[in-house]
């Protein structure tokens, strides 16, 4: 049967009535399904949407330096007792309060190398093993001008009772300082939070030429760029010196398990929270370089 034009058209124009009829209805149904389902709260999403920016100890390496050697074991303490064995005891407490934290690829350095030598070795290792951040333990002393003498066990030995506390070295001339300053600064504060506090006597005079510039009043951050282990090293590092074994009643609380735990708790403390603000700036770094201003587009391509 022939169609003429005008019903052509009719035809054309109901088609299309019915179509707009569908899609309205489609349309409704969908915005009154979307207004009865229940939403998520902000905290609901919250926990929906984990942070891509969380520190992931697993995969955060950290390296302890046993600070000296057993045949250079750096300050003889005020009871006798190498420094080494100081350091050695400690650092291995460290580690396995990081290990247990889930920081798994800790590693704890050790070298017989005696120093200049084997300092240039320890940043050398760090740096192979493309460490995450480099902490070097060590124990406390006083120059030997300021050293008094005393007996103890039936032998002469040397002490100075007048500055106790912890101390953070930092280098500016480490290829990372300013992520050397912000772990110093946590560190510090991690050891406040331990009811420890650092000693002032670097800054004074009576030092010499071991006087050091404190950067960090707030955390007890000393510089000191010559430290070769800072120095040589590709990742933020720290130098701590736990206490002062020449002080007779510091030395006594440092050989303590106790001490050893509430300076492991700080490490755990201060390492997490550094892991979590480097994971946080390198998402933000990333975000930066996705995201790219409009104005930018614009003037790149021109208005489209």
């Amino acid at each position: 049967m022939a169609v003429t034009g005008a019903e052509r058209g009719s035809l054309t124009t109901a088609v299309r009535a019915a179509s707009f009829l569908v899609f309205f209805v489609w349309f409704a149904l969908t915005v009154l399904c979307a207004a009865g389902a229940p939403r998520a709260s902000s905290e609901e999403r919250a926990t929906a949407q984990p942070s891509v920016a969380a520190c992931r100890p697993a995969d955060f390496r950290v390296v302890l330096d046993v600070g000296h050697t057993p045949e250079v074991p750096g300050a003889i303490s005020a009871h006798g007792i190498p420094e080494y064995v100081f350091n050695m005891r400690l650092a291995a407490d460290v580690k396995d309060a990081l290990v247990k934290a889930g920081f798994a690829r800790t590693v704890l350095l050790l070298t017989d190398t005696a120093p200049p030598r084997g300092l240039f070795e320890r940043a050398a290792s760090a740096n192979r093993l493309d460490a995450d951040l480099f902490i070097a333990i060590h124990h406390d002393s006083v120059p030997d001008y300021l050293l008094q003498t005393w007996e103890y066990a039936g032998h002469e030995e040397h002490f100075n009772d007048s500055f106790p506390g912890y101390a953070i070295f930092i280098s500016d001339e480490n290829a990372d300082r300013a992520g050397s300053l912000a772990f110093g600064h946590l560190l510090g504060k991690a050891l406040q939070a331990q009811g420890l506090a650092y000693t002032p006597h670097y800054t004074l005079p009576l030092m010499r030429h071991r006087r050091r510039q404190l950067v960090d009043a707030a955390a007890g951050v000393y510089r000191y760029d010559a430290l070769v282990v800072l120095q040589r090293t590709r990742m933020p590092a720290v130098l701590l010196e736990a206490g002062s074994i020449i002080n007779r009643t510091e030395e006594l609380a440092m050989a303590t398990p106790e001490r050893r735990s509430r300076i492991s708790a700080a490490m755990v403390a201060a390492v997490s929270e550094f892991c979590a603000s480097r994971a946080a700036a390198r998402h933000d770094h990333r975000i930066r370089r996705v995201a790219v201003p409009r104005a930018t587009m614009h003037r790149r391509y021109g208005a489209r």
